[in-house]
């Protein structure tokens, strides 16, 4: 019996990273949490039973793992974070009208 190529990928551990953002307090998106493993978990868990819409991109959390809590994200990940900030404002739009998304 052969493996998958499922199989044979290295084991990852699940990362996660919460950006706050509040203009009135910062120029820019905070880390807000991150972790990994169960931790990991329970940033999702949370993200969930509050209604906060949740975006994969392991590259980004990868990078913006490395920062501090609290600390700003860098001016060179702006456009990546806006690109998260409009897939959130578009789904608080679609739970508006009442349009199902699954995150």
């Amino acid at each position: 019996m052969s493996e998958s190529s499922e199989d044979q990928r290295p084991y990852q551990i699940r990362k996660a990273v919460a950006l706050k953002y509040d203009p009135s307090q910062s120029d820019a998106p905070v880390v807000a949490a991150k972790g990994s493993g169960y931790l990991a978990d329970q940033i999702l868990e949370k993200a969930k039973e509050h209604g906060v819409p949740v975006q994969e991109d392991a590259a980004l959390v990868e990078v913006l793992s490395k920062l501090d809590l609290d600390q700003q994200i860098p001016p060179e990940l702006y456009t990546l974070v806006a690109e998260i900030l409009s897939f959130i404002y578009r789904s608080d739009k679609m739970a508006e009208k009442g349009i199902s998304h699954e995150y």
